[in-house]
């Protein structure tokens, strides 16, 4: 008997929500230095900072029925000046960068929910080939720039496409787009 190859399994849903246990936290830490030091080389030894001191994660989780899976994204938020907020070290396991609702999802949270925290102004310095996903998302630059040695836009969410989520703990869920 000849078996056929299937394709591996692929969640059906994901949970967008802010990191509310260890493992979580810890997940988060491990792909951000999976993306930003391994993969990219931006950063070497770690990409930890003094803003992971008071920064909220927020983590996009692979669904197994209720269960996650697997920690497949993460984003952090914080507040610099009361209503000024920031969204850094957005990233997405490479497995997973297909499915478009990640991104889009984990940046959705992280502005609605600071939105939500008394938000004026939210801002990231995001790497140009993700521009364009930022722009769809309603986002606008507000200038170009270098930093760790490589070109950024700094870029401004525009806070009306953006309605508070009260409930960020529970966050959101995100659906992957069906393959035509």
């Amino acid at each position: 008997m000849i078996f056929e190859p299937f394709a591996p399994y692929q969640a059906g849903e994901f949970q967008v929500k802010f990191a509310t246990s260890a493992w979580e936290r810890q997940e988060a830490h491990a792909l951000r230095r999976a993306v930003f030091c391994e993969e990219q080389r931006i950063f070497q030894g770690g990409d930890r900072d003094a803003i992971d001191d008071h920064a909220i994660p927020i983590v996009a989780l692979s669904m197994m029925g209720v269960t996650a899976d697997r920690l497949v994204g993460t984003v952090r938020i914080h507040q610099e000046t009361p209503g000024l907020w920031w969204g850094s070290r957005l990233a997405v396991h490479e497995d997973f960068r297909k499915i478009g609702a990640l991104g889009a999802t984990l940046i959705r949270l992280a502005v609605s929910s600071a939105n939500a925290m008394g938000c004026h102004t939210f801002l990231a310095n995001v790497q140009p080939q993700n521009g364009l996903l930022f722009r769809r998302l309603h986002w606008d630059v507000v200038e170009e720039f270098e930093i760790y040695g490589k070109p950024h836009l700094r870029m401004k969410a525009d806070l009306a496409w953006y309605p508070p989520c009260e409930t960020p703990e529970a966050g959101f869920v995100a659906l992957p787009k069906k393959a035509a």
